[in-house]
Order: C-alpha cells, then sequence, then structure tokens
C-alpha cells in the first residue's frame, strides 16, 4: 500500500449541530506516502456541504509544504462556528503526519 490514513482532532464549540452528534470534530486524509500529498478528506462537519469544502481546500496539497496555507484558507474562507476547531484539527493531523516520518 502506497498511502497512510491520518486523523486530525479538536473540541468542536457548543451549539454546533455537528456537536450533538460528536464532541470531537475529527479530520481525516488519506495520503500519498512518497510525497505526503492529499488524496482524500473527510471531517465530521455536520453537513454534506461543510464536508466537501473542507475537503477541496485540503485535497491535493502537500504536507511537505507546511499546514500554514491550508489553514489560512480555512480561517479566511469558512465562517462558520467550527472555523477554530477546523483549524486545529487540520494542525494536529499535519502533527501526526509529521511524528510518522520520524
Amino acid at each position: 500500500m502506497n498511502t497512510y490514513f491520518v486523523a486530525g482532532h479538536a473540541k468542536l464549540p457548543a451549539g454546533m449541530a455537528a456537536q450533538t452528534i460528536y464532541e470531537t470534530l475529527t479530520v481525516t486524509a488519506e495520503l500519498d506516502k512518497k510525497h505526503g500529498v492529499v488524496i482524500e478528506v473527510s471531517c465530521t462537519l455536520a453537513t454534506e456541504h461543510g464536508r466537501e469544502f473542507i475537503s477541496r481546500i485540503l485535497r491535493g496539497y502537500c504536507l511537505e509544504d507546511g499546514i500554514e496555507e491550508p489553514v489560512k484558507l480555512i480561517k479566511e474562507h469558512y465562517l462558520g462556528k467550527a472555523g477554530s476547531a477546523l483549524a486545529t484539527a487540520v494542525k494536529d493531523l499535519y502533527k501526526q503526519y509529521e511524528q510518522q516520518k520520524k
């Protein structure tokens, strides 16, 4: 197999639809082992539209380039309550990726 499956987690803010289902927000990604490119993304946002929006931000991004650009895009373009949790979960996902490289 030539891919990794990586997950990042963050606590959801109170009052969100997704919080009635999950206590934490999870962002998962399948990554190409050789280059660290995001092949597929999923997250536990409540709406399909929100999940697809985050997927479009991350799909095709190379984690070898760091995580600053996707976090910046989330902060600038995702205006829902989960914005900070999404940024934190993506940073955690990156941290997990970095740890597996060691």
